[in-house]
This record gives C-alpha cells, structure tokens and sequence, in this order.
C-alpha cells in the first residue's frame, strides 16, 4: 500500500517537474514555429511588393527576398531550440564563426556581389546601353548579382566582373537622347577656303538627321603644316550617331572632289642648295646632275 502511494507520488512529481513544463515549452516552440512561418511568408511578400513600387529590378528583389527569408529562418530556430530549452549561444558563436570564414573565403565575390548590387540600385546603365567600361566598349546584354555581360560591334560576349565596373570610369554612350558629332576635315592651302565652308555648311544642312537645336557649327580650327583645318560640328539623336557620322565623311570627300577642293595628304618636298648639287657632281665625276 505505502509502496503503490510512493509510486503514485513519483509519477505525479515527475509530472509536474519534468513532463508538464516540457510539454508547454514544447507546445510554445510549436506555436512560435508556425506563427513565425506565417510572420516570414507575409514579411517575404511585404518586401517583394515594396521593392517592386520601388522599381527595383526583378533579380535583386528575388536575392533580397531569398536572403531575408534565410537569415529569418535562422533566427525563428534559433529561437525555437531556446524555448525548448537548448543552450544557443555556441550555436550563435559557430554561426558566426563559420560567417566570417565563409567571408574571407568569398572576399572577391563579396565585393563583386556589393558592386552588383550597386550597379543595380544606382542604374548608371541599363540594357541595351552602349558603354565603355574596364578597357572594353559593348552593348549591355545583362546585369547580373556577380558580373555583367557585354556583346560587342563584332558580336562577341565578354563578362566583366562587378568589382571592376564599379571600380573603374564608366561612359555611357546611350544615356542622353542626343549626342554630339565631332569631324574635322583638312583642305589644301591652295584650295578656296569660302567655298569649302559653304560646301560643308550645306550637306549638314541638307541630312534630316541633323537636329536644328543645338544649331550645327562649321569654323576654321587651326592652321597646320599642310592644311587648313575645318572643325564641323553637330548634333544628331544617338541612335542615328554613327550611320550619320559614316554618311557625312564619305559626302564630303565626294563633294570636295566634284568641286575641286583638295584634301592634302603627308609627303615630304627636299631642296638641295647650290653647294650640295656642285658636291655631288664633284663625286659622281660628272657636271650633269639634276636636282
């Protein structure tokens, strides 16, 4: 009888000592498991809405979605085996040890990814931009976390990493509407001055693709060894850039060669003086020498 009431007495004390506060501890960590579950779905799509009325680009916010989600999880265990009764603190220390090792492992993809996701927040270019980046000149196919794609005039692919574009000078071709075109043609010294500048005052005016406002410009530019330098410039959309600039050389050299304007080329003309021609006669033996 006394043995059975002991039993009894056990039973209920461990009851109370043990089971039931493991029981509720265990019920809590549940109930803290499913509601931050639901708490880490609605802050993912809280996020994920807010990045994008923020006009984030799509792959940022889904890295960004992914990245919270984890590090959320992490915590919302963390916090689980707390309850439960487990000691977190080593976990936390291995957690972060292992983050600093990870870090120093990936240093040059960890400044790749930062400047990635500069690059994408500060947009300096966009695709199908033409730049000029880290010793390379390419129409942008593709901005990625890590690197960015380039295809070049001649169609070839290069992928530069992040670091290097946001570490480096960067021009971008296509980011004003319109550009200006700067040519410079040299005629002769004895070709007619006036002439060459209304020759090259009309074909400007003549092409449509040469804007009006900025108003084009066509001045003598400097006097050089061998010819009198015309400065011409114009402002033309940036899309019509290049085809304008092809156009406008090959029209002017036509229209200098129908109109009798001459566009010198590098020769060199030698004078021998009196002395020097005698000296040669001297040594050849003979007095017939042209010079």
């Amino acid at each position: 009888m006394f043995e059975n009431v002991m039993s009894k007495f056990d039973l209920v004390a461990f009851m109370h000592t043990y089971l039931i506060p493991w029981g509720i501890n265990i019920a809590i960590a549940l109930v803290i498991f499913f509601v931050g579950r639901i708490v880490i779905s609605m802050l993912h799509k809280v996020l994920g809405k807010l990045m994008t009325r923020l006009h984030v680009k799509l792959i940022l916010v889904e890295f960004t979605q992914q990245v919270v989600r984890a590090l959320l999880f992490v915590m919302l265990i963390i916090a689980v085996l707390s309850q439960v009764g487990f000691d977190t603190t080593s976990l936390v220390a291995v957690l972060a040890a292992g983050s600093l090792a990870v870090g120093l492992a990936l240093k040059d993809s960890l400044q790749n990814f930062a400047a990635g996701v500069m690059l994408i927040v500060l947009q300096p270019f966009k695709e199908n931009d033409f730049v000029e980046v880290a010793g390379h000149m390419g129409m942008v196919e593709k901005v990625m976390l890590f690197s960015t794609l380039l295809r070049t005039t001649d169609n070839r692919e290069i992928t530069i990493p992040n670091g290097q574009i946001y570490a480096t000078p960067l021009i971008n071709y296509s980011a004003r509407d319109t550009r200006r075109l700067d040519l410079i043609f040299g005629i002769d010294y004895s070709s007619d001055l006036r002439k060459a500048k209304q020759i090259l005052q009309e074909i400007l005016a003549a092409d449509e693709r040469v804007l009006k406002e900025p108003e084009s410009l066509v001045v003598v530019s400097e006097l050089a060894n061998s010819s009198v330098n015309f400065t011409v410039r114009a402002w033309v959309n940036t899309s019509e850039y290049w085809p304008l600039r092809f156009d406008l050389i090959e029209r002017v050299k036509l229209a200098f060669d129908d109109q009798g304007i001459e566009i010198p080329f590098p020769q060199m003309s030698l004078h021998f003086q009196q002395d020097i021609a005698e000296f040669m006669a001297a040594k050849s033996g003979s007095k017939d020498v042209v010079v």
